[in-house]
C-alpha cells in the first residue's frame, strides 16, 4: 500500500515526495516486487484487452482484433520488458552519475529510473482503445518526475541536470523504442 501512496505523491507533489525519499534507505528487491510490478501491469493488460478483446475498426475491413495467444504473449514480453528497462536505465542513471558531477549509487539511480517511468505506466491504460493511445504522451510527465529527483538521489549540481537528462532521456527512448520494436516484429498487430 506505501508503494500507491509513494506514486500518488510522486504524481502530485515530486519535489516534495522526493525530498522524503531523499531520506529512506534504498530497497531495490522491495522497489521491483512493490512498484514495477503493479504498474508495469497496467500497460500490458490494457494494450493486451485493447488488441484482443476490443480490436480495432478498419475502414473496408471492419473490426480486427489480434490472436490471443500471440497478445498473450506480447503482454508478457511488454511486461519482462519493463523490468529490463528500468533496470538498465537505473544502471545508465548510476554510471552516468559521476560524469556530471554526482554520486554513483545503483539502488537510488533505480528508485529515480522507476518512479519517473510510473507516468508512462499508468499511461498505459489508455492503450485500451485505439483512438486514445495518442494520450500515451502523458506519460511525458515522467521527464518533470525526472528533473525533480535527480538532485536528491544522485547529487548531481543543478549548472549539470539539462544534460543529465537529455542523457537519460536519449536512453529511455531508446529502450522504449527497442521494446517496441522487438514486439511489433515478434508478435505485429497484437502490439
Amino acid at each position: 500500500m506505501k508503494g500507491v501512496w509513494r506514486v500518488i505523491g510522486i504524481l502530485t507533489d515530486p519535489f516534495a515526495e522526493w525530498a522524503r525519499i531523499e531520506h529512506e534507505p534504498g530497497d531495490s528487491f522491495a522497489l521491483l516486487i512493490g512498484t514495477v510490478a503493479p504498474l508495469a501491469l497496467v500497460p500490458a493488460v490494457a494494450g493486451f484487452v485493447g488488441a484482443c478483446v476490443i480490436g480495432v475498426v478498419v475502414p473496408g475491413k471492419g473490426e480486427l482484433r489480434a490472436p490471443i495467444l500471440d497478445g498473450f504473449a506480447a503482454a508478457l514480453l511488454g511486461y519482462a520488458m519493463s523490468f529490463v528497462a528500468v533496470l538498465v536505465l537505473g544502471l545508465v542513471i548510476a554510471l552516468a552519475a559521476p560524469l556530471f558531477g554526482g554520486r554513483r549509487n545503483f539502488a537510488r539511480a533505480l528508485t529515480l529510473a522507476v518512479y519517473s517511468a510510473s507516468p508512462v505506466w499508468l499511461a498505459g491504460v489508455f492503450l485500451l482503445l485505439p483512438g486514445l493511445r495518442f494520450l500515451m504522451l502523458l506519460g511525458c510527465y515522467g521527464v518533470y518526475v525526472l528533473i525533480a529527483g535527480l538532485p536528491p538521489m544522485t547529487r548531481a549540481p543543478r549548472q549539470n541536470l539539462p544534460g543529465f537528462v537529455v542523457l537519460i532521456a536519449i536512453f529511455a527512448c531508446a529502450l522504449t523504442f527497442i521494446a517496441f520494436s522487438a514486439e511489433h516484429a515478434l508478435f505485429g498487430a497484437a502490439v
